[in-house]
């Protein structure tokens, strides 16, 4: 099991080796992005629930839920909780758009590398404009894999967040005013 461990993170070194330094970048780029879909996903599942039922009980334990002010009440709740269920949803959907970007800046500067061999030896070696596809290429492909597991993972958000706001619409209905005299 330990010589499979050392295997892979061997693997992954040569990996990272080839593709070059944008392809840290990348990686770091989607292990942030995942960090926040997950933290959305849990807090989805536990937080939001036990504030929906507070928010709900200390709206409906008020003695004036049909006046003015009941309603102003309820709209303040909704809004701070729409907003906490909104919360990072942009910001994952900046990084999901950025990998792609990380990746075509990767095939930029390996191309460089290639262009600077073909300079330097006159384009004779194949073996010395390898490392410079390869830098070209990885980035490239970690990019698109990076946005379209991303883009999986926001659908999926996107999903539980519509369900959380028609929670709230359903836990704190809009009463009807009083007629004003």
């Amino acid at each position: 099991m330990l010589l499979f461990l050392l295997d892979a993170r061997e693997a992954i070194d040569d990996f990272f080796t080839a593709g070059g330094p944008v392809l840290q970048l990348i990686a770091v780029l989607t292990f942030v992005m995942w960090m926040l879909i997950l933290e959305r996903v849990v807090y989805y599942l536990r937080p939001f629930q036990s504030e929906l039922k507070h928010a709900a009980h200390d709206f409906h334990a008020r003695q004036d839920l049909f006046s003015w002010y009941g309603d102003a009440v309820r709209r303040m709740l909704v809004s701070e909780l729409k907003v906490k269920v909104n919360d990072n949803l942009r910001v994952i959907k900046v990084l999901i758009a950025l990998c792609p970007l990380f990746g075509l800046l990767g095939t930029v500067t390996g191309m460089i590398d290639v262009f600077t061999v073909l300079s330097l030896t006159g384009g004779g070696d194949a073996k010395l404009m390898a490392g410079g596809v390869s830098r070209a290429t990885i980035p490239t492909m970690a990019g698109m894999v990076a946005a379209l597991s991303g883009v999986f993972g926001n659908i999926y958000l996107e999903r539980m967040a519509r369900r959380r706001r028609e929670a709230i619409d359903h836990e704190l209905p809009r009463h009807h005013l009083e007629p004003a005299l």
